[in-house]
């Protein structure tokens, strides 16, 4: 069972969101209302497998705490929270190690998306805080895909790679490869995780 330890000053935001996360089948929640609190935590007698830091917090001094956390616990995932941190925040975090960056606005059935696809070794960056050529809203139509494509859709959307793909449908892992590259293109989405997250949000799976 997954641990997820929150780690916000903001009780309000910490508690909710501990608490919707506390009732989804699966995870256990841990919570921290500061930095240190966090370190001591993510060194204590209970595994964390993913830290959800906020980026502003009494302890750290923005993006010098995920550093940090990186550092001293360099096994374990941790996803940047923010709701004031703009673009180019988030794509610096990124570009340092960061599993992935959540807004605080994110729907809170996204936010669960995000973290699985996290805990499955994928990387989660929202789609409107990408690059602008990369940011044009996602097309909703997935008629045009192939029922291959679909299927392998289907197979990202619960986080396999695509070697696991490969397996699963019979065909070889650069056949697979082929199929993300299509449907990605006409999901008109960066990366994979986009697309499963797309996919989810549409309720096809």
């Amino acid at each position: 069972m997954p641990c997820i330890l929150i780690a916000d000053d903001h009780d309000l935001v910490r508690d909710t969101i501990a608490a919707y996360l506390e009732t989804v089948d699966g995870f256990t929640v841990m919570t921290a209302s500061n930095f240190d609190a966090a370190l001591g935590s993510m060194k204590g007698i209970n595994a964390v497998d993913l830290l959800i830091l906020d980026y502003n917090m009494p302890g750290m001094n923005g993006l010098e705490g995920l550093e940090r956390a990186r550092k001293s616990h360099p096994a374990i995932k941790v996803v940047l929270m923010s709701g004031v941190a703009n673009k180019d925040v988030a794509q610096t975090a990124m570009s340092m190690g960061a599993d992935g960056f959540i807004p605080k606005r994110l729907a809170a059935k996204s936010m669960v998306n995000a973290i699985n696809f996290v805990l499955a070794g994928e990387r989660y960056f929202p789609v409107d805080f990408a690059e602008p050529e990369q940011a044009a809203a996602p097309s909703a139509n997935f008629a045009d895909l192939t029922e291959r494509e679909m299927q392998t859709l289907e197979q990202l959307c619960i986080g396999l790679s695509n070697k696991d793909i490969a397996r699963n449908l019979g065909v070889q892992e650069v056949t697979v490869k082929l199929h993300v590259k299509n449907l990605l293109a006409k999901l008109n989405v960066s990366n994979r995780t986009q697309a499963a997250i797309l996919a989810k949000e549409q309720h096809l799976f």
